[in-house]
């Protein structure tokens, strides 16, 4: 197999999965089936990619030329190729747990939700390794789409609002900005080419810089960078892992991943730093950090806060391009595979929470770690890892933001960066000492559902959720520890990127 079909396969297989899981509708063991084994095909041929780029080399093809010296195209650089890796990696332990969950709480429309999340995953690797601005704006509005019927999938009128909510501030951000930076792009500069050292040094000056650079960030709306980020809480509305998709696997990852690609290869981090043009967004993602701790904290429903800990979290990866250094640059990539893994275990926790015991808010989390152990522990081990707390994931990329902020002068952000580790401890530790050190309450037993057996309960005993909802949380915080230690291996991976 070549490098070229290769990466063409990272497109097609989760389309014929979208569309193979249409055909088995009727026979729900084949369709999660296909589901699995699409998944895993997907990660695997990404992975098969790997070595090539790590070698330096840069995989490419072209779909079809719209208009002369505008293609549709993909190409693999390190930063897709991490972001290629997260998407399709997190997509297995997903559907793993989607399967207990979707079946634990008798979801109906099981098999559009599955063929939505294979055309957003398909659509997420078509962000992940396009070769121009163009390529990835057009799957960037094929995630928004193919989520929509996700996010309203319980069709409540809470729902329907949440996903009209979500709908209209992403379409409107991304044509009404993102679109417009994309075709002044395009006119100043002849090319939308993602290129090393980026393609505007000389083609635009003064104050036009900082407005372009705005209409970039504030159109990359799935960034949630405030005030734009108000779809994310109303987002909560969809099933757990649906939330999950869109914190860890693909949307709002989508939506740094972008932020990242423009500073480094539209603007390029040395024509930042030369302009000063991104030093009020430095600011602006600092206060983002702050002001979403502050209001996670007031939060009593556990997904609301955690969506809360996104919006927060995910002005990390901005504060990394804005500091426009490399080391800020490998924080902030990092800060997208860690996040990734810290976040989709606390959604899980929380989904795997509401399977068991139906219960949403966290002052009703009384004593539950008592009998939800294996839970409530992954929790921990996301939270710690969100937090920063070493030897786990998060605290490398905290550690290489705070170094990009020193070489930038800005000493203040490494402040926000403590405050806000702090900040987390005050909102995610809390949930896990209600739920180990409270007494526990007496629990009524939910009935297994088919295909996902659930951990029996007793007076006193154990009470978890289906098997598939319990092991997926599992598997990620395992992989929050494994992260920290293989960190160095993607530092070697990201280091081209930041290369001056």
């Amino acid at each position: 197999m070549t490098e070229g079909l290769a990466l063409a396969l990272t497109l097609a297989i989760p389309f014929a999965g979208a569309v193979l899981i249409g055909v088995t509708r009727r026979r729900p063991n084949v369709r999660e089936g296909v589901t699995l084994v699409t998944a895993t095909a997907l990660f695997l041929t990404v992975l098969w990619l790997l070595d090539g780029v790590l070698a330096g080399a840069r995989p490419a093809v072209e779909l079809l030329e719209v208009i002369p010296g505008l293609p549709l195209a993909l190409e693999i650089e390190p930063l897709g190729m991490l972001f290629g890796l997260v998407a399709s990696g997190l997509w297995i332990v997903n559907s793993i747990y989607s399967i207990g969950y979707m079946r634990g709480n008798n979801e109906g429309h099981q098999t559009r939700y599955y063929i939505c999340f294979a055309i957003a995953i398909g659509a997420a690797m078509g962000i992940a390794f396009a070769a121009n601005m163009f390529t990835l704006f057009i799957f960037y509005e094929a995630l928004t789409l193919s989520t929509y019927p996700l996010v309203a999938h319980k069709e409540t009128e809470e729902a329907k609002l949440g996903a009209r909510t979500y709908l209209g501030i992403l379409l409107s951000t991304s044509i009404g900005l993102q679109l417009v930076a994309i075709i002044w792009t395009w006119q100043i500069a002849g090319t939308l080419d993602f290129t090393p050292g980026g393609i505007l040094a000389g083609k635009i000056e003064g104050i036009f810089v900082p407005i372009l650079l705005a209409l970039y960030m504030f159109g990359i709306g799935k960034a949630a960078l405030m005030p734009v980020h108000r779809w994310l809480p109303a987002a909560m509305v969809a099933p757990t892992p649906v939330s999950a998709l869109l914190h860890a696997v693909a949307v709002v990852k989508a939506g740094v991943f972008t932020v990242m690609k423009v500073a480094v290869y539209i603007f390029g981090i040395d024509f930042l730093a030369v302009t000063g043009a991104s030093e009020w967004l430095v600011w602006v993602a600092a206060a983002t950090v702050l002001l979403a701790s502050f209001v996670a904290m007031t939060k009593d429903n556990l997904k609301a806060r955690l969506a809360y800990s996104t919006v927060s979290q995910l002005s990390y990866v901005v504060l990394g391009a804005a500091v426009a250094t490399s080391m800020g640059v490998i924080g902030g990539s990092l800060q997208i595979v860690m996040h990734a893994a810290g976040k989709i275990t606390l959604f899980f926790c929380a989904g795997a929470i509401y399977t068991a015991t139906h219960k949403t808010e966290i002052s009703d989390m009384v004593g539950l770690g008592r009998v939800m152990p294996f839970t409530f522990g992954a929790f921990l081990i996301g939270a710690l890892s969100i937090i920063g707390v070493p030897p786990l994931a998060g605290s490398w990329s905290k550690w290489y933001l705070m170094l990009g902020a020193a070489d930038a002068g800005h000493m203040v952000i490494i402040g926000v960066l403590m405050v806000s580790s702090l900040l987390n401890v005050a909102y995610l530790i809390p949930v896990v000492a209600r739920g180990f050190f409270l007494p526990a309450p007496a629990i009524d037993p939910q009935p297994a559902s088919a295909g996902a057996a659930a951990v029996p309960a007793n007076p006193g005993g154990i009470h978890e959720a289906p098997l598939f909802c319990v092991l997926a949380p599992c598997l990620t915080a395992a992989g929050c520890i494994a992260l920290f230690f293989f960190a160095d291996s993607i530092y070697r991976l990201l280091a081209p990127i930041a290369m001056r």
